[in-house]
């Protein structure tokens, strides 16, 4: 087995690491939550991955997305990633989805698939991942609510069965969405119970599909911390399988 990945097998054994190469992880959404979770899952040794966002890098994704640099401006983030990842470990096998998730992809996404991290920022896209994950049986991790935050130490993992309370409308909206659908538990979150910064100024963007989208305040230390933490629980999730 290739020296890259060395480090990890005295952590956990060379049958785990050999088992990693075989897993297949869907990705959706790569901005500062998802790019992180998705790097830390591919330098611990997950060999094949299905990936999916409409975006290019934008300059104002500098200050967090680990895949926005001044030099990566308008490039699609799908296709910076592929290439990342395959200069990490050039026998790692990528699927790209350069689009929103929709229920449309479902038979070609969850094909094969083992895990999901959901980074999704759009309500009705993540709820759909989330209850289509439910129903193909396929294990999620979720990021809920990164935005306006900036204490990586208030986050935490927990099954949304678990979330009395949160003082987030984002994740408020997710739960209820859920709920709407009978899905109360079977979802492993990534929370925090910092209270949202006010915003200084409120801007609202547009999507490539024609809705509003508003704005939120973000700096890199939480975003990157919830990635951590989902791939962290990720593989944690794996060990016991």
């Amino acid at each position: 087995m290739s020296d890259v990945f060395s480090r990890n097998i005295i952590l956990w054994g060379e049958d785990f690491q050999k088992s990693l190469s075989q897993k297949c992880v869907l990705v959706a959404g790569l901005g500062g939550v998802g790019g992180y979770a998705l790097e830390a899952i591919a330098r611990a040794g997950v060999g094949k991955f299905k990936i999916i966002d409409f975006d290019t890098v934008e300059e104002s994704n500098i200050n967090r997305q680990i895949i926005a640099l001044n030099s990566t401006i308008g490039k699609q983030k799908t296709s910076l990633f592929e290439a990342r990842l395959k200069d990490i470990n050039p026998e790692i096998q990528i699927q790209k989805f350069n689009q929103f998730y929709t229920k449309d992809l479902n038979d070609e996404v969850f094909d094969g698939v083992d895990y999901v991290v959901d980074a999704i920022d759009t309500m009705r896209y993540k709820v759909d991942l989330l209850e289509s994950s439910i129903q193909k049986n396929v294990p999620v991790v979720s990021a809920f609510g990164a935005g306006n935050r900036i204490d990586p130490t208030k986050l935490r993992i927990v099954d949304i069965s678990e979330i009395e309370k949160t003082n987030d409308a984002f994740s408020k909206n997710i739960l209820y969405q859920l709920k709407r659908r009978n899905i109360e538990k079977g979802i492993t979150a990534v929370i925090s119970d910092e209270t949202p910064i006010k915003p200084k100024e409120k801007t609202v963007g547009e999507l490539p599909d024609g809705s509003a989208k508003i704005r939120v305040g973000s700096c890199v230390f939480v975003p990157a911390v919830m990635g951590y933490y989902m791939a962290y629980f990720l593989l944690r999730n794996i060990n016991k399988h």
